[in-house]
């Protein structure tokens, strides 16, 4: 598969599952942080990721999650992580915590940075996951988007090294908001991922920490 086809399948990818409903609207509210670096980091794996289901917010790390988490923690330890901010949702919150542990950083609970929560859809199958439908008894996608925004906007008011741990969703409303180039890669469970804002060129550039074979195997699909 040549770059070209590689990019067209992967925004056809997006549009099948309405993310480009999500970027329109977090391009409506774009934010500009304080923070001009900082690393964001989606939890571990879990069965509800390797089963593709939509999970509830106490579903734990299954142990290839566990052992994402720490290989991502040791990735992080060559990056200055002052603080860090997490979703309370059980999976996110383990993440943080392998990370905590290695960097020597405090981890405070943003619920903001949780999952968008899908109401009744939650343990059925996200295979055919469409972020512009609306789950019943479930978050709209406009709450979901406003309120992670909220989260970011707060977290990263500041000019401390931050380490955000959240989920996919919020990575999404994340990279949209800043007007960045979201790639395949970014989306893999336990994949470090700094931001850096170029002054320059007046965008931000995202770069994988982890090496390049760590990031097979990712799934497009709610987690």
């Amino acid at each position: 598969m040549t770059a070209q086809s590689a990019f067209e399948s992967w925004q056809s990818k997006l549009r099948k599952h309405g993310l480009d409903e999500v970027r329109r609207l977090a391009a409506k509210r774009p934010l500009k942080p304080r923070a001009r670096r900082f690393v964001f980091l989606r939890h571990g794996e879990t069965e509800g990721n390797a089963q593709r289901v939509y999970q509830p917010p106490d579903i734990p790390l299954n142990a290839a999650g566990q052992a994402q988490a720490r290989r991502a923690a040791e990735y992080l330890r060559g990056h200055a992580i002052e603080r860090i901010f997490a979703s309370d949702m059980r999976r996110a919150w383990q993440t943080a915590e392998a990370a905590a542990e290695m960097v020597g950083a405090p981890v405070f609970a943003e619920p903001r940075l949780r999952e968008r929560w899908f109401g009744d859809l939650v343990g059925t199958s996200s295979m055919d996951l469409d972020w512009r439908n609306e789950p019943p008894n479930g978050e709209s996608l406009h709450e979901f988007v406003v309120r992670t925004q909220a989260g970011i906007r707060d977290a990263l008011d500041t000019g401390a090294t931050t380490l955000l741990v959240a989920h996919g969703g919020p990575l999404y409303v994340l990279v949209f908001s800043l007007g960045a180039d979201l790639l395949e890669q970014h989306i893999a469970n336990a994949t470090p991922l700094l931001f850096e804002f170029d002054i320059d060129a007046d965008r931000w550039n995202i770069g994988t920490i982890a090496p390049k074979h760590v990031t097979a195997g990712y799934r497009t699909t709610a987690d």
